[in-house]
Parts: structure tokens; C-alpha cells; sequence
């Protein structure tokens, strides 16, 4: 028996609409969270090989903001670009595209978890995007290819090159392995919650192998360790707030530490005893953080 959703009864008093847009050959789908008049509207980035789910415990703990959380290009139910690579600056262009089609009625603040954080924090330094501010959660701020380990990095690399070699239909059973799936939750949970931890594993069973191709997820996985936060930090002119697990073994808090002392107006907060799943495992806490954070935040010019 499936492991009752911790959030969902909170995510269930949250107005929520469907939407779609064309952005550079992809229909990409999103889902619109909260009052559509809000003062204050959240444009989510989530990270490799997820989608929108995987962000909403935090959704569900901001009320009274508009939050609108896509499925990035080729995961979920949004498909891949076509005009455009997957790659970190080919999402770049995707997010400010995105955002013109939006159409807001207010600047947004961008949120970018993990992969995410790549996306957007270099989409801004790059002035594809301006957003009234920027949030990052489990940020990568250290060498991808080095900070989990050479070994660990090596293995994986080389499970993703299997996956080219093999015909679709194989690949995609080989990216989607249940029995890799569970070793990728297992080594990143942190809680000690049983419960939470079963919950976890199943999150990760039903949402992360819904990407639409083989193809895709090996380009986002060569965007994924091409990069991080700290090579576009010092071009990111709006205020930012970083939110980091203290026991993040993907990305250690000593390069958060590091990376945040190189924006120009930056402020890091570290999550005690989390990992790399802060937003399944402590989402009242970016909860906590992100609403200090926006209330600090000087108003809106109107429009």
C-alpha cells in the first residue's frame, strides 16, 4: 500500500489551473498554483529528471502567492525542444521564452531546485531573464563532476553512455530501471523518518522516469555536470536567496558558502540534518525562508 501523501491535504486548499504554452518546439505544460491577482508571483525550475510534483511540498506550504511550476522541456508532460538544445543555455533560452509567454502582470521571482539552479541562475546572468529576484534551493555550487565523488560520477557517466547504444525502446527500460531508481533515493534521502523515507522512494518511483526519450535525458545529463551556480554568481545582479542542506552530499554547503560570498546581493540559509531532498524532506523550512525572504524584498513599481 502506497505511503499517504504529507502535503496533500494542504496542497488540496490551493487553487490550482492547468496551462500550456509553445516555447521554442515544446508544448510545455505547467501547472498555476494560488490567487491569480497575488502581489507576489514564483515561477519554479525543478531539477533534472523530475517534474512539477517534486516541488510541490513547498507549494503547499505558500499561501497567498501565485506560483506557476512547469515540467521542463522533455520530462513530464511537457516534450522537448526542438529549437534549441538541452542544454543549460538551450533551457536558458526555454525559461525567457517561457516567461514572455506568460504574459504576468508583475515581474516574477524565479526559483530554480538543484538542475534548476543552473538554468536559472545562468539564464540571468546572461540577461536572458530579469526577475525580481531569484531563489535557489539545493543550489550546485560546487564542480558537478567532481563533488559526489570521481567514482560515483565515473559510474554514472558511463550508465548514461550505455543508454546510446542500446535501441529506444531498451534505453529507455535502462534509464527507468527500478532497481537504479531506488539506489538513486536511497543514496540521497537523509531522514530518519521511516515513513517519510518510504514516501520518498515512491515519489522517485512515479515521477522520474517520465521523460519522453532516451535522447533528452542524456543531453540533460551532459548539461547537468557541464556547470554550476558559482560560474555565472558574480553576473547576477538581482538580490538572491540560496537554500542548502546541510548534509547535501551532491552539493556540499562549504561551496554553497563559497558561491554566495560571490554575488553581488546574496544570502544563504542552511537547512540542519537535510540533504539534497530539502524540498521533500524540510519544505516548511524553504517555506520559512523563501516568505522571509520575499517580505524583504522592496514593492512592485506597477505597470
Amino acid at each position: 500500500m502506497a505511503v499517504p501523501t504529507p502535503h496533500a491535504e494542504a496542497l488540496a486548499r490551493v487553487p490550482v489551473r492547468e496551462g500550456e504554452a509553445q516555447v521554442l518546439g515544446s508544448t510545455t505544460r505547467y501547472q498555476d498554483y494560488g490567487p491569480r491577482d497575488a502581489e507576489v508571483v514564483l515561477v519554479l525550475v525543478h531539477g533534472y529528471r523530475g517534474d512539477h510534483h517534486g516541488l510541490d511540498p513547498v507549494v503547499a506550504c505558500l499561501n497567498g502567492i501565485r506560483i506557476i511550476s512547469p515540467d521542463l522541456p522533455g520530462f513530464g508532460d511537457s516534450t522537448p525542444l526542438t529549437e534549441a538544445p538541452h542544454s543549460v543555455a538551450g533551457y536558458g533560452r526555454w525559461l525567457a521564452a517561457f516567461l514572455e509567454a506568460l504574459d504576468l502582470p508583475t515581474t516574477p521571482v524565479v526559483l530554480g531546485h538543484s538542475f534548476g539552479s543552473m538554468i536559472v541562475s545562468h539564464a540571468v546572468a546572461d540577461g536572458l531573464v530579469s526577475p525580481r529576484a531569484v531563489v535557489l534551493v539545493n543550489p550546485i555550487t560546487s564542480d558537478p563532476r567532481s563533488a559526489a565523488g570521481r567514482g560515483i560520477t565515473g559510474l554514472t557517466r558511463a550508465f548514461y553512455a550505455v543508454s546510446g547504444i542500446l535501441p529506444e525502446r531498451v534505453a529507455r527500460a535502462w534509464l527507468g530501471s527500478p532497481v537504479i531508481v531506488q539506489f538513486m533515493s536511497m543514496s540521497l534521502v537523509t531522514t530518519p523518518d521511516r515513513v517519510l523515507r518510504r514516501w520518498i522512494h515512491e515519489e522517485h518511483h512515479r515521477y522520474f522516469s517520465a521523460f519522453s526519450d532516451a535522447t533528452t535525458v542524456r543531453e540533460g545529463f551532459r548539461a547537468s555536470l557541464s556547470t554550476h551556480v558559482g560560474e555565472a554568481a558574480e553576473r547576477v545582479e538581482v538580490r538572491t536567496l540560496l537554500v542548502s542542506g546541510e548534509a547535501d552530499r551532491i552539493a556540499p554547503v562549504t561551496g554553497a558558502r563559497a558561491t554566495a560570498a560571490l554575488f553581488p546581493d546574496a544570502r544563504l540559509v542552511v537547512i540542519p540534518k537535510v540533504g539534497h531532498l530539502a524540498h521533500y524532506e524540510a519544505p516548511d523550512a524553504i517555506a520559512d525562508a523563501l516568505r522571509d525572504f520575499l517580505a524583504e524584498l522592496p514593492a512592485e513599481p506597477a505597470r
